[in-house]
This record gives C-alpha cells, sequence and structure tokens, in this order.
C-alpha cells in the first residue's frame, strides 16, 4: 500500500485513478503528473516501485496544494465569504446553493430531505 501525501491509495487499482483518492487530485491533474514524474499511468499501484512513488510525492509537494491544506484554504474562503456578508456567504449560512441555481423545486442536495408543511389533511369528526 503507498501512501501520498498521508493518503492510502488503492494497491489494485490503475496509479492514474489511484491518485484522484487524493484531495485536490482530478484525473487531469492525476495524468499530469504521471506525464511530469514520468510513470506509466496504467501501472497498477502496486506494482510501483518506491522510487516512482517518491517521484510523484515529490512532485505533489513541489507543484500543488492537496488534502488538509487545500481544505483549510477552502473552509477559510468560505468563513470570509460569510463574514463580510456578501451574497455567496448569506448562501453558504442559509445552506442555499451558492451559484444561481434555482431552489423553487431541485437542490434537494444542498437543502435537505423535503419537509411537508403540516395543516393539509382533514380533522377528524370528534364526537361531543
Amino acid at each position: 500500500m503507498a501512501r501520498i501525501s498521508g493518503v492510502t491509495i488503492p494497491a489494485d487499482k490503475q496509479v492514474h485513478v489511484a491518485l484522484t483518492y487524493v484531495y485536490g487530485i482530478g484525473p487531469k491533474t492525476s495524468m499530469d503528473i504521471l506525464a511530469a514524474a514520468k510513470v506509466e499511468p496504467t501501472v497498477r499501484v502496486k506494482n510501483l516501485t518506491d522510487s516512482e512513488i517518491s517521484k510523484i510525492q515529490d512532485y505533489i509537494n513541489e507543484h500543488y496544494i492537496v488534502e488538509g491544506e487545500l481544505q483549510r484554504i477552502v473552509t477559510t474562503n468560505i468563513k470570509r465569504l460569510k463574514d463580510i456578508s456578501s451574497y455567496r456567504g448569506l448562501r453558504h449560512k442559509n445552506n442555499l446553493p451558492s451559484r444561481g441555481q434555482r431552489t423553487k423545486t431541485n437542490a434537494r442536495t444542498r437543502r435537505g430531505k423535503k419537509v411537508t408543511v403540516g395543516g393539509t389533511a382533514k380533522k377528524a369528526v370528534s364526537k361531543t
């Protein structure tokens, strides 16, 4: 099992797929890293040599911000937007989509499970 940037990447997957398990590295970035480190993208992680792993790790450390540091940057950016009460910050505070999507319908992932408003059911007749 190889560890890259503090993340144990799966050993049975190809390197270009396994690198995407690191926060901040997507498919395109993964291919760019492997091309720069001169590592074959289709090799399985378990078949990588220690020198290849260290080449990949060194290139990532030198050129990319990943994992905890990137998460910290994103969190502080969102906190800054909330503090200055920008429109986007208010949308983040209220757990609503911040990039202009409609919310009358859809947006369920951001807003959560649908809550039905009460008072629509007919009341049962009670004997007096």
